[in-house]
């Protein structure tokens, strides 16, 4: 980097912190905070839920897998994704809209104890916070890697100033700041983006190779199969299913982006569009990383500093300088969106619980109690970022793929299926025992079956295991115990119509109030 890429950088940070001061004044209350007052257009909203899957670990851990295997990356990474949004487009997005508009509710996860119980509620919001915690550190962990390779700056280093510039600004604007850094970010990542992609179809035709003619090189043999090495059938179904509940809510921030729309139609154009997104976007991105065993050699084992290395040798300074904004955007998209989605777990869901006198905050020190739980919230994910690659974590698609992808399914299942009629009758034991045994399973099959087995567990089974686990208790127990109260098919019923007859049925109480402190105190 020179001093035209380091303006870039810089100028970067400037205007992500100029937006997060402007969208202060548009946060007046804790709602405004948490959702925009649901007043986010719906494409705002559809671009903001794409960035905010997006994470620099692509250009890392995903740059890697491209590396090795070729196409199989897209297919079994953002194809399922896509596909999941769609899906979830008619499935989710309109009813968690419904969570705000209908049960007046700021926390996604603050309608699980009137749906199932407090015990429900307290489980998946504890267990889901400490797992974003070790996924955003994930992703501090990538950007940093990338930071260090352009800059020689420590792993640390980067962490600490990407870490402080993103609470700068999502601290202060909330989801707003978010969604309005996230689309300056999708207009850099697009141009970045654009820039790379014609960088190296220049390069292989320099070389003589041609855009269709790479797909012969040696270099490439087997690289154009879309199921190879441990990204097989059983994996890609495994991960649609896993996709289809964590970015449609699964993980919290995305349910944000439809809780902040209008309507419950908005939310669903806003899936429409981050599912198309997902389907076309990501081949502009992966195209040069499938072809930069072609252009340079991996100095790490697994290939993750392939795509660093090529945007150094590919760019003139400036567009290089753009290329690593684009880097960064990514990852502050997510993290700060996962960010805001924590603290307000924590701030709806869990501090009225431990805190009495939570349960009467006024709406300004609410509002203060979210931004300082923002920001707790990112220093503890940056300290979880120091102890990737790790014995304990491993490294960062490791723990994207398996600690993610194996823990969400079972935190996500009795949130995403609580939604829907059909398992009305899946209560507080189902959503329990659902819940526990697929973390048990997990551990059973990432370790001690693991260590016992002969080569060890194979990927695919390592994450769908859990998966399937839960699923098949949360619907088995509902049948054999049904929990189907008039209390939790009122609150299934306004999740699942719209109209003034929907609107006559009792609604439960939000968190915070004399309802759930009484459930409390009793």
């Amino acid at each position: 980097m020179n001093g035209l890429d380091w303006a870039v950088l810089i100028g970067y940070f400037g205007v992500m912190v100029a937006i997060g001061i402007w969208s202060h004044k548009r946060v007046d209350n804790v709602s405004d905070f948490f959702t925009a007052g649901g007043k986010m257009p719906w494409w705002l909203s559809g671009i903001s839920h794409h960035m905010s899957g997006y994470s620099a670990v692509m250009f890392t851990g995903y740059a890697g897998i491209a590396y090795t295997y070729g196409v199989t990356s897209f297919v079994t990474w953002s194809f399922p994704i896509a596909l999941g949004i769609a899906i979830g487009s008619k499935l989710f997005a309109p009813r968690i809209n419904r969570l705000r508009s209908r049960l007046h509710v700021a926390s996604p996860l603050e309608y699980l104890k009137n749906r199932y119980d407090l015990k429900t509620q307290q489980a998946l919001a504890w267990s889901g916070m400490l797992l974003k915690i070790v996924d955003v550190g994930a992703k501090w962990a990538a950007i940093a890697t990338l930071l260090s390779v352009f800059t020689g700056i420590s792993l640390n280093q980067g962490i600490l100033i990407t870490g402080c510039i993103t609470a700068v600004y999502c601290t202060i604007g909330g989801l707003w700041a978010d969604a309005l850094t996230e689309l300056g970010q999708f207009v850099i990542q697009l141009l970045a983006g654009i820039a790379m992609f014609v960088a190296v179809v220049m390069e292989l035709d320099d070389k003589g190779i041609g855009f269709f003619g790479a797909w012969d090189e040696p270099a490439l043999q087997g690289h154009d199969k879309p199921l190879v090495g441990p990204y097989g059938t059983v994996f890609l179904l495994a991960f649609l299913f896993i996709k289809l509940f964590e970015y449609n809510g699964g993980m919290l921030n995305q349910a944000q982006r439809y809780m902040a729309t209008p309507s419950a139609r908005e939310a669903e154009r806003s899936a429409r569009l981050s599912a198309a997104l997902w389907l076309i976007w990501p081949l502009v991105l992966f195209f040069p990383m499938w072809m930069s065993p072609l252009l340079v050699e991996s100095q790490k084992p697994d290939g993750s500093d392939s795509y660093g290395l090529m945007t150094e040798q590919l760019l003139p300074h400036g567009l290089l300088g753009l290329v690593i904004v684009g880097f960064f955007s990514h990852t502050m998209a997510m993290c700060s969106s996962d960010a805001n989605a924590i603290a307000a777990v924590f701030t709806r869901d869990c501090a009225p619980v431990i805190w009495r006198r939570a349960r009467t905050w006024s709406e300004g020190q609410g509002l203060r109690v979210a931004r300082v739980t923002t920001v707790v919230f990112l220093g503890l994910s940056m300290a979880a970022a120091t102890q990737v690659n790790s014995p304990t974590f491993g490294d960062i698609i490791t723990v994207v793929i398996k600690w993610v992808a194996g823990l969400m399914g079972p935190m996500a299942i009795p949130m995403m299926l609580g939604l829907l009629r059909p398992f009305r009758r899946s209560g507080p034991t189902a959503a329990l025992t659902s819940w526990s045994m697929g973390l048990l399973a997990f551990w059973l099959v990432n370790y001690p079956i693991h260590w016992n087995v002969d080569g060890g567990v194979p990927l695919q089974y390592q994450v769908s295991i859990p998966l399937a686990v839960s699923l098949v208790l949360y619907i088995l127990i509902g049948y054999l115990k049904p929990e189907d109260t008039p209390e939790r098919l009122a609150v299934i019923d306004k999740v699942n119509t719209d109209g003034d007859g929907a609107a006559a049925l009792a609604a439960p109480a939000p968190a915070g109030d004399d309802v759930l402190a009484t459930r409390v105190k009793d």
